[in-house]
């Protein structure tokens, strides 16, 4: 019943941007605080974005602070993700989960290459 499908992962070069989107169903979205994680090839999934339900605060880890941006359209049922500057460093499966009911994603690969 519960669904979170990512889209918008893609190949991109270093300084470019990206928007990552997580349109979710069979949940009341705009009540749940959400947030992305990602995975890197041979690391341990780490915490990247959070945002409460009505989108009044938002978290970031350092390692993206001032380049990346969370967003929600409770209207739409969808968060997003506005990637900017982007690094090697960057290049992750993304994930985007619901907090109280721990759900996750499929994910979303992002590739950042020159």
């Amino acid at each position: 019943q519960v669904q979170l499908v990512e889209s918008g992962g893609a190949l991109v070069q270093p300084g470019g941007s990206l928007r990552l989107s997580c349109a979710a169903s069979g949940f009341t979205f705009s009540t749940y605080t959400m947030t992305w994680y990602r995975q890197a090839p041979g690391k341990e999934r780490e915490f990247v974005a959070r945002i409460t339900p009505r989108g009044g605060t938002k978290t970031y880890t350092d390692s993206v602070k001032g380049r990346f941006t969370i967003s929600r359209d409770n209207y739409n049922n969808t968060v997003y993700l506005q990637m900017n500057t982007l690094k090697l460093e960057d290049t992750a499966v993304y994930y985007c989960y619901a907090d109280r009911i721990d759900y996750w994603g499929k994910g979303t690969l992002v590739t950042v290459s020159s």
